[in-house]
């Protein structure tokens, strides 16, 4: 249970379940769900959130929404600003203006697809792909991903955020 002082009020947050991520360690991780298509992971939930009824219907969405905790920054606290790899880590912003998991909640949200849903009585594991998730990553909540609300069209991003990548060619050798 992850708990986060407010004023004089206390938020509780449960951990729903957990990832089962191809990325074991932070540094090979996109920057960003949906950049490696092929990047795939099990999320599996845990009881009593691991039940068939938890899941109805969600099968009918392609994608979701996973917020989770950023687990391995809890101990090194959060920072105000921070420099975007995309500035070339020269430049800070706000860490409101940023994606970072060093935030005061460590709070973390990604739009992945489903590909599948496997449950059993007492197990039920959902089959992602094009993640951004390490492998252990505590998941707080799911929410189907709503094209007619989520994506808009005429949001505009800081040019730091704009979404453009250098294209990189890579070449292996016959012998590679």
């Amino acid at each position: 249970m992850v708990s986060a002082e407010a004023d004089d009020r206390t938020y509780r947050v449960t951990q729903i379940g957990i990832i089962h991520s191809c990325f074991k360690e932070k540094f090979a991780i996109p920057r960003q769900a949906g950049m490696a298509a092929a990047a795939v992971a099990q999320l599996e939930l845990f009881p009593p959130y691991n039940r068939q009824e938890m899941v109805r219907n969600l099968e009918q969405f392609s994608h979701i929404w996973v917020q989770f905790i950023f687990h391995q920054t809890l101990t090194s606290g959060w920072k105000t600003t921070v420099r975007p790899p995309l500035l070339g880590g020269k430049q800070r912003v706000g860490v409101f203006a940023s994606r970072t998991p060093h935030r005061p909640n460590h709070l973390g949200l990604s739009a992945v697809r489903l590909d599948g849903i496997d449950c059993q009585p007492g197990y039920c594991h959902l089959h992602l792909s094009g993640v951004d998730f390490l492998d252990q990553t505590p998941v707080i909540d799911i929410k189907p991903y709503l094209p007619y609300s989520d994506a808009v069209s005429a949001a505009t991003a800081a040019p730091y955020a704009n979404g453009d990548q250098p294209v990189i060619s890579v070449h292996f050798s016959e012998q590679a």
